[in-house]
């Protein structure tokens, strides 16, 4: 059986790691990796306790190690939407601003480590720079960079996991836009998987749900959510009929509070493929008070996600 998550590198293959110097970011991420770096430590220090034990082996999984980055040179059609989305939602320049990335938060943890770290991007390009800024950093580490699509990664990887069940992850995946499947989540189920999720619930899907339920985007919508059209414009839009002087006429409505909502939808999903699941996730806003990301945590064991809640509420 192929293995493509062995935890040893394929033949001839230089074991290296990415994480951009990104142009979106500021305030709200600062707050969204300072949680998740907070989480993995709490992490390492239970798991240490038992690895040696149980002959774990740690992951470290980055799906979107450089997803953050803006190239034009290397802008999909489908990543143009999302972009001129963001641009519309009207992100301040403050909130555009280089940030030190998960990655480098994660290698200057100093405590015994994962065994292996695994960072994801699709731009070769962007990640082999990543890969040299990085490189000071590796003291050691089993360090993998896979230049490749996160969905296709997070399926070898639930492959992997499922095959081997020493095998333990914390996996972060926060894309830049909506570029993460549905149907890659439900493959890490029953596996020994820590999930930290960014929900592009503000800046991005609730600028696809427009007020007159055209959803010209309807397929980014059922491949992240994982619903048909016929759910998601039940869930999210009340339709009524008003009386006029020409008779009765259909008008349809989306839901209050539409940002809550989505959220809402999504940790529902979660819950059919993980046990626990923050019931209130980290909600991260940008300088018009305005929810643009939720931060969600999943796992299957009870204590994750309490460390979770404690870390978001504090």
């Amino acid at each position: 059986m192929n293995r493509p998550y062995d935890i040893e590198p394929q033949e001839g293959q230089q074991l290296v790691a990415g994480e951009p110097t990104s142009s979106w970011g500021g305030s709200w991420t600062e707050e969204k990796l300072d949680a998740f770096e907070k989480y993995v430590n709490a992490y390492l220090t239970i798991m240490n306790k038992y690895r040696d034990q149980y002959q774990w082996k740690l992951i470290y999984f980055d799906g979107f190690a450089g997803s953050g980055s803006r190239n034009e040179e290397t802008l999909t059609e489908d990543n143009q939407v999302l972009m001129n989305l963001m641009e519309e939602h009207q992100i301040s320049s403050e909130e555009l601003t280089p940030y030190q990335g998960a990655a480098e938060r994660v290698l200057n943890i100093k405590q015994r480590g994962f065994d292996y770290y695994y960072f994801v991007d699709i731009d070769k390009k962007s990640n082999d720079a990543l890969a040299a800024k990085l490189d000071p950093l590796r003291n050691g580490k089993k360090l993998e960079f896979r230049p490749n699509n996160a969905n296709d990664e997070v399926a070898k990887l639930a492959a992997a996991m499922h095959y081997n069940n020493k095998l333990k992850s914390l996996v972060l995946l926060d894309p830049f836009g909506m570029q993460l499947d549905w149907t890659s989540i439900e493959k890490l189920k029953d596996t020994g998987t820590d999930l930290w999720i960014l929900i592009p619930t503000g800046v991005i899907i609730n600028r696809l749900l427009d007020r007159r339920c055209k959803l010209t985007h309807i397929e980014k919508l059922t491949s992240f959510f994982g619903k048909d059209e016929a759910f998601l414009r039940d869930f999210f839009y009340n339709t009524r009929q008003d009386e006029t002087l020409f008779g009765a006429v259909e008008v349809v409505e989306k839901v209050k509070e539409p940002i809550q909502k989505i959220a809402e939808l999504y940790i529902q999903q979660m819950k059919t493929i993980f046990r626990y699941v923050t019931e209130k996730p980290l909600v991260l806003y940008n300088t018009r008070n305005t929810p643009i990301f939720h931060f969600a945590c999943a796992s299957n064991n009870p204590n994750a996600v309490k460390i979770a809640h404690e870390i978001i509420n504090k």
